[in-house]
């Protein structure tokens, strides 16, 4: 049992020393993929922590790294209006038709250079996260678009995603004035600080969905079909130990208004998001050409069975902002961005049997029984 002081002072003094370091690890873990401490050396941070809460409750605060997980959520998610509208995007079936959306952004643009920023398609929940002056505030499915359910209860226990983002990261945004926020519309009162609106994908690893499933068929319940309906199921638990024990992960790549925030390229808004300690994810090329494009697109199929996590295409996005504002929006998607989706994956498989079923009126139909085969992260 680790050493606590009796000295209420000194204990805040080190609770709060600890929690600054247990930040800085996991922003090296998760955000940054770059660990220094094993994971010995890290729990044992985390017990002396735990060690002067337990003994020093009025320690406790919610961006605390104890507090993962709350307590139940309540029986209905209370709806949240976000910051900006949660498009969804146009897709492109094949080459082709990424190429026709990559001549019509040459055309708009004429004769102005445009980069792009390739980034691999995370097949899971989108999820937008509310931080405020650098704390947790808030956590939100994309729902309509305009309004989610607010699932800060479970969020809060996805590990990689930091309670309070890191001070460096925070200082250099603008001075903006505090946004009135939907939270608030009906007191009439607003927010103390500066809130700014992250927007990510939450999913499953493909090693947690196989652990989960063997868990299910142990448990005699039927399986998930995929990791991304699985990642979705558990960021809607009622209870948040539920979504704790799920493994659950993030990548993070967007904010609601980048440009009111001091952004100009979408490669700058990702590297600031690593720099605050959100996950990132690490396979992203800034692309000079249609060439470019077309080479990442190549070398993210070809790798796609050897990532821990699904994917199922790769978005292509405008980087400078200023050029996304121009080109704008149709009634549901952004002109500046598409999803470019893989080709229908294909699996072998073995016909184990074929078999006869009688109908009602006697009619005998003939049906094959194949070996079950995952495709595209999918049980058929």
């Amino acid at each position: 049992m680790p050493e606590v002081p009796s000295d209420f002072a000194e204990a805040t003094r080190r609770a709060e020393e600890l929690r600054r370091e247990i930040e800085h690890h996991n922003r090296l873990y998760y955000g940054l993929d770059a660990p220094e401490l094993s994971d010995a050396a890290y729990d044992s941070l985390m017990r002396e922590l735990l060690a002067l809460e337990e003994a020093f409750p009025d320690l406790v605060t919610p961006e605390s790294p104890t507090q993962r997980v709350g307590g139940a959520v309540e029986s209905a998610f209370a709806a949240v209006t976000h910051a900006a509208r949660m498009y969804s995007l146009d897709n492109a079936m094949d080459l082709e038709e990424l190429d026709v959306w990559l001549g019509r952004i040459r055309r708009d643009l004429g004769d102005r250079d445009c980069e792009f920023v390739a980034e691999l398609k995370i097949d899971g929940s989108s999820i937008a996260v509310t931080y405020e002056d650098g704390l947790l505030l808030r956590a939100a499915t994309r729902g309509d678009g305009r309004v989610g359910e607010d699932v800060t209860a479970n969020m809060r226990t996805v590990r990689d995603l930091p309670l309070r983002l890191s001070e460096s990261a925070w200082e250099r945004l603008p001075s903006v004035a505090p946004r009135q926020s939907p939270l608030f519309a009906e007191s009439g009162e607003g927010p103390d600080g500066r809130q700014i609106e992250l927007r990510g994908e939450v999913y499953m690893p493909k090693a947690s969905f196989e652990r989960l499933n063997a868990e299910q068929d142990e448990a005699g319940q039927p399986p998930f079909a995929n990791p991304r309906n699985a990642a979705a199921g558990s960021l809607r638990q009622k209870n948040p130990q539920v979504t704790a024990s799920r493994d659950l992960a993030t990548f993070m790549y967007g904010v609601a208004e980048p440009r009111a925030l001091g952004f100009a390229r979408q490669s700058e808004l990702l590297a600031w998001l690593r720099e605050a300690g959100l996950h990132v994810n690490p396979d992203v090329v800034e692309c000079a050409s249609a060439a470019d494009v077309h080479e990442y697109c190549a070398h993210a199929l070809e790798k796609r069975d050897q990532l821990p996590y699904e994917i199922d295409g790769v978005v292509v996005k405008v980087d400078s902002f200023a050029l996304q504002e121009e080109l704008g929006y149709t009634s549901k998607a952004p002109r500046w961005a598409i999803a470019y989706k893989f080709p229908p994956e294909e699996k072998t498989t073995k016909l184990l049997d074929i078999l006869v079923s009688v109908g009602r009126t006697g009619v005998l139909t003939p049906f094959a029984v194949f070996e079950p085969v995952l495709v595209a992260g999918s049980t058929i």
